[in-house]
């Protein structure tokens, strides 16, 4: 069987963008989220108040000390905050970064 192509043009003009420098933040943003661990993390983190690292790791199929890795990023982007409550850990969502990154998305 012979394959049909098509040609379609291409505008080869150069194109100029702007210096923005928000690109950093969005590119460090979206790698945060980029596993689906830590898309669940947020997701799970967004309907609740605050949550215990314990009660995460009892949400996902992965160790404790994977999960750690992935609330590590997460924080470090910061989509989430950690507060230390004795030994134990609580996050939640920052809902202004994550106001941020949408905004951020829906710029593109």
């Amino acid at each position: 069987m012979k394959r049909r192509t098509t040609s379609r043009g291409c505008d080869s003009k150069p194109l100029k963008l702007a210096a923005d420098g928000r690109a950093d933040d969005f590119a460090m943003l979206a790698w945060a989220i980029a596993h689906p661990a830590r898309v669940h993390i947020v997701r799970l983190l967004i309907g609740r108040a605050a949550c215990v690292c314990g009660e995460i790791v009892d949400q996902l199929p992965l160790a404790q000390s994977t999960v750690s890795q992935h609330l590590k990023i997460l924080k470090e982007s910061g989509l989430i905050q950690g507060e230390v409550d004795g030994p134990k850990v609580c996050y939640c969502i920052n809902s202004r970064r994550l106001r941020e990154f949408k905004a951020l998305v829906a710029g593109l």
